[in-house]
């Protein structure tokens, strides 16, 4: 909603103060210097891009569009799945085994969707408990694991926000591209008279101002909410490693869930008696 909000001021008040200074609307409309500009800069991104990122980026995009940011109840959802893993697996590891094989029919994963929907923080988690149940690792290796597994992940899904970067500043360079077309163009039209001349060479640096516009004003700031949004995301990835961490150390599932929430930033964590009143009602629904 945000991004809708932004991209309807910045074009109000670009378009206002051209017409405010006494501009002609008609003027900035010229589809074919459009047409020059993104259908370049679109061949730009098939050609630097393989399928598979491709894919990520529009996958990428509508998440940036059309995504909210995750809640405090979001985590608390988290912190949640995470104490009746820990406990389960404290008491009978084998029987957390089916649970973290298939998630999407586990009942205890089932409980909490916001937690679902986070297909990245569902494998890690389910992926690093299947090791520590199958073949025990130590602290210090399980890290180390756990870190390179964050680590591959991040540089991946990190290529699809550089590759738009690197695509809206090309914007201003293909814009003077359209321009120079415009340019050339008008070479042909200097018997024309002045007037035409003119119209003619407004047309053609309306492609430099298109250009300069779309990179800075949308693509520029598209590019870092996608970053945002990984960002956030990974707040998920940092409370599991922190909880599965304490696990491996031998801590309780109410410390294991206490590293978590530690993790979480303090404008999104839930307080310590939030998360025990939940944990307890766990215990109680349990009993």
């Amino acid at each position: 909603m945000l991004i809708i909000v932004g991209s309807i001021v910045v074009t109000f008040c670009v378009i206002a103060g051209f017409l405010l200074e006494g501009g002609h609307m008609a003027v900035l409309i010229q589809p074919i210097e459009l047409l020059i500009i993104c259908g370049a800069a679109a061949g730009s991104l098939v050609i630097s891009s393989p399928p598979s990122l491709l894919k990520e980026i529009v996958h990428q995009l509508m998440a940036a569009l059309t995504g909210k940011a995750p809640t405090k109840q979001d985590h608390l959802d988290l912190l949640m799945l995470l104490y009746e893993l820990c406990k389960m697996a404290k008491s009978n590891p084998l029987a957390l085994e089916p649970h973290v094989e298939n998630p999407s029919g586990s009942e205890i994963f089932n409980r909490y969707p916001s937690v679902q929907k986070n297909h990245h923080a569902v494998h890690f988690l389910c992926d690093t408990f299947k090791v520590q149940i199958s073949s025990p690792m130590s602290p210090y290796d399980l890290e180390a694991l756990m870190d390179t597994d964050i680590a591959s992940a991040h540089a991946e899904e990190h290529k699809a926000t550089a590759t738009v970067n690197r695509i809206g500043d090309a914007m201003p360079g293909l814009g003077i591209v359209a321009a120079v077309i415009g340019v050339i163009i008008t070479m042909g039209k200097l018997t024309q008279g002045k007037e035409v001349i003119g119209h003619s060479v407004a047309s053609a640096l309306v492609g430099t101002f298109l250009g300069i516009l779309l990179s800075y004003g949308f693509i520029g700031p598209l590019a870092a909410k996608m970053d945002s949004n990984l960002s956030e995301q990974s707040k998920a990835i940092e409370s599991i490693k922190s909880a599965v961490l304490a696990y491996a150390k031998d801590c309780s599932p109410k410390v294991c869930v206490e590293f978590a929430r530690r993790s979480i930033p303090p404008y999104l964590r839930p307080s310590f008696e939030e998360v025990d009143q939940a944990t307890s009602s766990i215990g109680k629904a349990a009993a």
